[in-house]
């Protein structure tokens, strides 16, 4: 079959586009007149997935994600079928990437294919959690749950994401400045003041020379230096992603003083959120451990977690398993063994992921309130030093004159 892209409006007027696979350019025609009787336009594409994967991905929205998998819960719900509901959000959608994964998904589906394998060729980058917890609705038949849960799930990261962000705002700003002043001072202020002494044939301060050879440093070697820090994140960015560079990362970020607390509660709250969904969607233990590990950022404790499948699927329980995860907190190892016994391990793990994000956040906020101060600190020494070495030839130019 080829694959073939159209534009076309539907019988209110609505102007869609996607793409429809058919054995000829009439048969692909036919199938669109099906929902959008006037065709504007249709053409043969020699490679579908280069459409999609080239946009749909890492760049997907999870507040959009969020909305579009609250909208289809509600929608199945209502007892339109699965690709009715997937044609209809995905025409409603401003979001141009999920409009084109869902028109996409609901030709496959009306064609008989399954909506998670669907989903898996069309945007093959969707978030593995995504992809599993559609897959277990499937099996069990409950697939407008699945997309409820994860209406959730995407929205808690959000909120997450969001409080982050706004977190850092402050100091990314105040270190913005302080670049912007040291540019101007370096290249507009120095430069004068040096210009001027020489031509008075005065002697200048100590201080006042280290700035200026800080200043004659930076606008001789500027270049080199950039070269030099843009070569260092790329090669620390590549080697981070091999797996030798991903362990070394993640032991630094859970060793590194005060971030190192953050992070371990950070992934305290995706693995519990992670599993807890996967669970309600119907996965079993080992496999919502399996799928949870490729999830967790940190790549020493997905090491430590993925390992832990291997033990589940021998008999042993998630409480004994979780104990041998060095990076875990120990409060969410207990209550995973008490979940376990009680048999509410998905409604456990679920309150237990709204604390350590709870927990993560105020984490943060902790964290800020202390870098505040020192980042005040270090402006002032930071201005002091530049105000002085400015001001104390000023007071020699004064006497020379």
């Amino acid at each position: 079959m080829a694959t073939y892209q159209y534009k076309a409006r539907t019988p209110e007027g609505m102007a869609v586009k996607g793409v429809v696979q058919a054995a000829t350019v009439l048969e692909a025609a036919n199938k669109v007149r099906q929902t959008a009787p006037v065709i504007e336009s249709i053409s043969e594409v020699k490679d579908s997935k280069s459409i999609l994967n080239a946009e749909i991905g890492s760049r997907l929205n999870i507040k959009n994600l969020s909305v579009m998998c609250k909208q289809i819960s509600i929608t199945l719900r209502s007892g339109i079928q699965l690709a009715r509901c997937l044609e209809m959000i995905g025409q409603q959608t401003e979001d141009k990437l999920l409009r084109r994964m869902l028109l996409a998904c609901a030709e496959d589906v009306s064609s008989g294919s399954t909506l998670s394998s669907s989903m898996v060729r069309n945007c093959p980058k969707l978030p593995v959690t995504f992809i599993e917890t559609i897959k277990a609705g499937e099996e069990s038949g409950n697939i407008d749950k699945s997309f409820e849960e994860m209406a959730v799930y995407y929205e808690k990261q959000y909120k997450t994401m969001n409080k982050i962000k706004s977190a850092l705002r402050y100091p990314i700003f105040v270190i913005a400045i302080a670049i912007v002043v040291l540019i101007v001072v370096m290249t507009m202020v120095v430069p004068s003041l040096t210009k001027t002494f020489d031509e008075l044939g005065g002697e200048l301060p100590i201080i006042t020379l280290i700035l200026i050879n800080i200043s004659h440093f930076f606008g001789k070697y500027w270049a080199l230096m950039g070269v030099i820090i843009v070569g260092f994140i790329v090669f620390i960015r590549l080697y981070n992603k091999t797996p030798k560079g991903a362990i070394s990362h993640g032991r630094f970020q859970l060793r590194a003083p005060i971030i190192g607390k953050l992070h371990r509660l950070n992934a305290a709250a995706q693995f519990a959120n992670t599993m807890s969904i996967l669970l309600k969607s119907g996965l079993t233990v080992d496999r919502a451990v399996d799928i949870t590990a490729k999830t967790i950022d940190n790549a020493v404790l997905s090491s430590q977690i993925s390992d832990m499948t291997g033990r589940i699927e021998e008999g042993r329980p998630l409480g004994e398993c979780i104990r041998k995860v060095d990076g875990l907190p120990a409060t969410l190892k207990e209550m995973c063994a008490i979940g376990e016994e009680t048999g509410d391990l998905d409604n456990t793990l679920e309150v237990i992921g709204d604390f350590y994000t709870s927990e993560a956040d105020t984490a943060t906020k902790d964290m800020l309130a202390r870098l505040e101060p020192a980042m005040l600190v270090f402006l002032a020494i930071f201005a002091g030093f530049i105000v002085i070495a400015i001001y104390m030839p000023m007071f020699t130019m004064y006497n020379m004159m």
